[in-house]
């Protein structure tokens, strides 16, 4: 039984983290990308998956949400939901092709305890969870299927 434990250990050992990576970057980035498409307010482009074509056209809903539901202190609700919006868009791109991952995801931690902390502070399931991918891609990196290792290999 201890051998097939070890062996086991052994197979779980080889997974590369390159194959992590790009999941963990792919599933939160994901998360955050589609919240950040119900802001917005431009046409829709439907390619299989519909999204939002004009990234920064906020949708009036989004400021009533910022201003009663969202309530971030010290920000003005047209600055935060401009902010917030702009972060859900630009940074989820980044994850995806691995480009200032550390960076991106350094970007979407300081959202998700924002989020955690001021927006739904009995969601700490959930924001544990994002939270625990997007250290991983901090401690670790993107790994070899990202844009950031072509660069810094060079």
């Amino acid at each position: 039984m201890s051998r097939l434990i070890a062996r086991l250990i052994d197979l779980f050992s080889r997974i590369p983290h390159s194959l992590l990576a790009v999941l963990g970057r792919f599933a939160i980035g994901l998360v955050f990308w589609k919240s950040g498409q119900t802001k917005l307010d431009g046409y829709e482009l439907c390619l299989g998956n519909c999204f939002k074509a004009n990234p920064f056209s906020l949708g009036e809903n989004t400021f009533v949400l910022f201003e009663n539901e969202y309530n971030v202190p010290l920000l003005p609700t047209a600055l935060a939901a401009h902010g917030a919006s702009i972060a859900e868009f630009v940074l989820p791109i980044l994850l995806f092709v691995g480009l200032g991952t550390r960076f991106a995801a350094l970007g979407l931690l300081g959202m998700t305890l924002v989020i955690q902390v001021f927006v739904y502070p009995d969601a700490y399931v959930v924001h544990g969870t994002w939270a625990a991918i997007l250290m991983m891609l901090l401690k670790y990196g993107p790994g070899k299927i990202a844009l950031d290792h072509l660069i810094w290999k060079r």
